[in-house]
């Protein structure tokens, strides 16, 4: 997409950088008491976990970060909103394999996730405090905003300088959305992002079968022109 003042290489590789130091900081007291006595909202027509205002957000995010050009098409084309909701609603959203049993004290980045939330539940107030953030700045929730106040929120955000009131630390939601958006993008077709193989297909990534070793010779320096496979294509 030409003439549009957003990198998205550029924008990814520092988001990286900029948020993986901050997955360790504490919750307040009140956003955490508030999210445990939230009641869950309905979700979205075709949605198993994201309500319609955070499906709005999850889509707009995915088609800034991964806007449509010559190398792929845009996040939600690609299904990464749908990874995203999926795993949510499945057993990684509900923190199967996380201890959530405390204490909950600050810890440092080289501890990694220390939040009393299940990541369904992060996503679930961050994206409010997210909107509330956007509104409070711009009058408008993330996706009712143009452009390039949307890249003006997004760098903000993954570089630090944005704070929620009263809602979970903005960088460690950022950093888990981010994460998100990037396994969306590159995960087997089966999970429901990845469509028709377009993230694979944009890095020349040959899918599940890993018998290629023959090919790094032949097609060293040059575009790998197997088609991928999924593991959808295996059985």
């Amino acid at each position: 997409m030409k003439n549009v003042p957003f990198n998205r290489r550029a924008f990814l590789k520092s988001a990286v950088a900029s948020s993986a130091a901050a997955v360790s900081v504490g919750l307040p007291q009140s956003a955490q008491a508030q999210q445990k006595a939230a009641a869950p909202p309905t979700p979205s027509a075709g949605y198993a976990f994201l309500n319609p205002d955070e499906a709005a957000f999850i889509e707009a995010v995915v088609d800034h970060m991964v806007p449509a050009d010559e190398l792929s098409p845009k996040g939600s084309d690609m299904g990464i909103n749908t990874f995203i909701d999926r795993a949510l609603a499945g057993g990684w959203g509900k923190g199967d394999r996380l201890y959530m049993q405390g204490p909950w004290k600050q810890g440092v980045p080289s501890q990694g996730y220390q939040l009393p939330l299940t990541p369904a539940e992060l996503y679930r107030a961050g994206i409010a405090s997210a909107n509330a953030y956007c509104v409070k700045t711009y009058s408008k929730p993330f996706d009712k905003m143009p452009e390039t106040q949307r890249q003006e929120f997004l760098v903000a955000w993954s570089t630090g300088k944005v704070n929620f009131e009263n809602g979970p630390p903005a960088r460690v939601f950022f950093t888990m959305l981010y994460q998100n958006v990037i396994e969306g993008m590159f995960s087997d077709p089966l999970y429901g992002g990845n469509q028709n193989k377009a993230g694979w297909k944009m890095i020349g990534f040959p899918g599940v079968i890993a018998v290629n070793q023959q090919n790094i010779e032949k097609y060293r320096d040059k575009k790998f022109p197997a088609n991928p496979l999924g593991i959808a294509d295996m059985s």
